[in-house]
């Protein structure tokens, strides 16, 4: 493979302690560790062992394709795949030993056909809409759909294993709709046990609810975002507020660097003209990598953070498709190969996810996931590089 000259270093090690960190938080609740969108641009392999081994008993997943990757990469742990359209595999699903959530009448009927093709009974969690308004049975399709799966599963087709939901409003802690749908989950709930249902686990609380509000525990907890050491509710504090560490670094090698009078425009449009006599720094990464066209530095304002050097910089200008400009002042010594950092842990006083989102106005959830395919991946554990198959360990998971 050509060298590429930017990288995102994960810290395996992070993601193994994030999740210990969020079991502690929900002690009286399974841990679900959500890795779909390739574990939010992390890598789903590698994180997905990382997460079993710091005490996840479960893994989530939106697509059936990437639940079937985990077994197809040997991963043992529970795995619920939630969303598919009519015609997805779900045969092959089944056989693979992965949980399904139904989510409309059609999907239990396509469930039940996959079941008997595969040969045995599959594992589903109903999926009930208590006020997002997205995927989930609606109040009046409920008792019909609990009904049917108690019919196929006096059959042996389905086996109710849990009941679940979203909330509309997790992101803001204490709004009153959390604990209105917390309570419409658990009467559907009740209501589905007086028809004869006996669920495994109950389940509403994704990150921001496992971080503070343990009244939604219930029986598991589905954290995504806090997994990769990122919060959900900045307002709150950044990760090191709840004992997370981010896992992911974007790092990038300056390609030039030149000086440039003062008075010169910089990158498309000119919408950054450098103040003085200056030194700039051209950054191989650009939207074509997922570096937000948003975050660009433009009419005034400065782009999103950049790290030089120990120096906290910012994009100059708009962002291209392969590239960023950084301004990196007069007296600028960098070189041609020198680091660059995207974002990271903040540790040091660097740029975080967190800093990029908010100069590009989105969530950090945005910024990780939409990290492109061309820039590698590497890991680490423990402070050295480790390969990102993992197969010098594979970790045990739960039948």
């Amino acid at each position: 493979m050509s060298r590429f000259p930017a990288r995102a270093v994960v810290d395996l090690g992070a993601v193994r302690a994030n999740a210990r960190t969020l079991g502690d938080l929900a002690p009286t609740a399974q841990l679900m560790a959500v890795v779909k969108a390739d574990a939010y641009g992390h890598g789903l392999l590698p994180v997905a062992r990382a997460a079993v081994e710091g005490g996840a008993t479960w893994l989530g997943v939106a697509q059936v394709s990437e639940a079937l990757a985990l077994r197809a990469g040997g991963v043992t742990a529970r795995v619920l795949t939630w969303l598919y359209a009519p015609g997805a595999p779900l045969a092959e699903a089944v056989a693979a030993d992965v949980d399904l959530s139904v989510a409309a009448p059609w999907a239990l009927r396509e469930v039940a056909d996959a079941a008997r093709a595969a040969g045995h009974a599959a594992r589903i969690h109903v999926k009930v809409d208590t006020g997002l308004g997205r995927n989930g049975l609606t109040p009046d399709d409920l008792p019909a759909v609990v009904d049917e799966a108690l019919r196929l599963e006096a059959q042996g087709v389905v086996r109710l294993v849990g009941i679940w939901s979203h909330l509309a409003f997790a992101d803001e802690p204490g709004h009153p709709s959390l604990h209105a749908q917390g309570d419409l989950l658990r009467a559907a709930a009740a209501d589905a046990e007086a028809r004869g249902a006996r669920f495994e686990v109950r389940h509403i609380a994704a990150s921001a609810s496992t971080l503070t509000d343990p009244e939604l525990h219930l029986d598991l907890v589905r954290p995504g975002i806090a997994l990769y050491g990122l919060t959900p509710v900045p307002q709150l504090g950044g990760p090191e507020r709840f004992g997370l560490v981010p896992a992911m670094t974007v790092e990038a090698e300056l390609a030039n660097v030149k000086r440039l009078p003062a008075g010169h425009g910089v990158s498309y449009g000119h919408h950054y003209v450098t103040p003085r006599d200056t030194v700039l720094g051209v950054v191989p990464l650009g939207y074509a990598d997922g570096v937000p066209r948003h975050a660009s530095g433009q009419d005034g304002a400065p782009g999103a953070p950049l790290g030089v050097g120990g120096r906290r910089l910012a994009i100059a200008g708009r962002v291209c498709m392969d590239q960023v400009m950084v301004d990196l002042g007069p007296g600028a010594t960098e070189r041609a190969g020198d680091r660059v950092v995207l974002f990271g842990t903040g540790a040091d006083g660097g740029p975080t996810a967190q800093g990029w989102a908010d100069a590009a106005g989105t969530i950090s959830y945005e910024i990780v996931t939409r990290l492109g395919a061309r820039v590698p991946r590497v890991y680490v554990d423990g402070g050295r590089e480790v390969p990102a198959s993992g197969a010098e360990r594979v970790a045990e998971g739960v039948a």
